[in-house]
């Protein structure tokens, strides 16, 4: 998201408004993922989630209500959703643990402005699901420093304390 990084903050909220969140940075990188655990999570195609450190999100309004369900990778993953209309607003996968939210970006009042960098776990995509030729797409995961642009992977090793 180096070239077309899009303005912050960024906002969004739960379906109901009873919590809303800031991004106070732009995100890392956007995924689409196509894999079938996400596609019931979401109860759609694919989920788009867009990577930030947690520490530049920000809530309002009140407190997440966390819940530790199953993933694909076998070890979970940590959802945050809203305790009144039970919509989940981002997640914490195993390898960053807390560190890095995973925000869905469908809760952005502008989701527009994260389009995803990448498609993962296409060997399981939905057939009529087309792709942009021009967005990297992986049959399953990817290596991050060979596809992150270089501001967002020292971002990543920093956030990691590495």
């Amino acid at each position: 998201m180096e070239a077309d990084t899009p303005p912050t903050p960024l906002t969004g909220q739960c379906n109901c408004g009873h919590l809303q969140y800031t991004l106070a940075r732009a995100p890392m990188f956007v995924h689409c993922c196509h894999c079938s655990w996400c596609r019931r999570e979401t109860g759609s195609a694919f989920a788009l989630n867009a990577l930030i450190e947690t520490q530049h999100l920000r809530v309002a309004g009140g407190i997440t209500e966390s819940m530790h369900i199953p993933s694909n990778s076998g070890f979970g993953q940590t959802v945050h959703r809203c305790p009144a209309c039970r919509v989940v607003l981002w997640s914490h996968y195993n390898a960053a643990k807390e560190k890095v939210a995973f925000v869905r970006v469908g809760t952005l009042h502008q989701p527009e402005l994260c389009p995803p960098d990448i498609h993962i776990y296409t060997n399981s995509k939905l057939p009529w699901v087309i792709l942009d030729p021009a967005i990297p797409a992986m049959e399953e995961f990817y290596q991050r420093s060979k596809l992150w642009p270089a501001e967002s992977t020292e971002r990543y090793r920093q956030c990691l304390g590495r």
